[in-house]
């Protein structure tokens, strides 16, 4: 099976929590329309997201009711693929955030092939919905990560830190989490089951 599952399978999903949260994290399957990356002329399949776990279209994670799990004064930091910069705004917003600002820039000390410059870094961006929470924690904490990238997708965990140093007081949980963190409610098959990320329709 590709990438994609047939239409109407959105109800692999796992259920929402019915707890709402301060502080959301999320790292989703991005699509990308079936395309591989490609290390140039001769140089081979240097395998892409579908490689590795099923993608998701745009359409059905806005389905998510992310904004149900949402509290009235809470966070959403949000992984973003360079090609993905547009549609996740668009996600941020349709689970009814605000966009606020980049959060993180994730260096991943090696480049990957690029159709313009060589890809290096990785974005994780901010949106907001009511408030910032309180009571803050931190405030010197920096944008910049240098960290090697270890698996395929895997963030490093340094944001994570970041984050909880930033909210220590606040409800937090992870959407498409690998798996549990320390003090963070993990949402996502792979986390909960033991399998691989959720797979919905073209």
């Amino acid at each position: 099976m590709s990438g994609h599952a047939k239409s109407g399978r959105a109800s692999l999903f796992p259920p929402m929590p019915s707890k709402r949260y301060e502080v959301i994290y999320a790292d989703p399957p991005w699509d990308y329309k079936g395309q591989l990356q490609h290390c140039g002329a001769g140089g081979g399949d240097s395998g892409g997201a579908m490689r590795h776990y099923p993608t998701v279209r745009l359409a059905d994670l806005k389905t998510l009711p992310v904004d149900r799990i949402a509290a009235d004064d809470s966070l959403l930091f949000l992984w973003a693929t360079s090609p993905h910069l547009d549609q996740a705004i668009d996600l941020g917003k349709a689970w009814g955030f605000a966009w606020a600002t980049v959060a993180f820039v994730w260096d991943k000390c090696k480049t990957n092939p690029g159709y313009y410059t060589l890809s290096q870094c990785e974005m994780c961006l901010a949106f907001k919905k009511g408030k910032i929470p309180s009571p803050r924690g931190a405030r010197n904490i920096r944008q910049l990560v240098c960290e090697p990238r270890q698996g395929h997708s895997r963030k490093p965990d340094e944001v994570r830190r970041r984050i909880e140093s930033m909210f220590p007081d606040q409800s937090k949980i992870e959407l498409f989490a690998r798996e549990p963190a320390a003090g963070w409610k993990a949402w996502g098959l792979e986390a909960q089951w033991g399998a691989k990320r959720p797979m919905v329709g073209r």
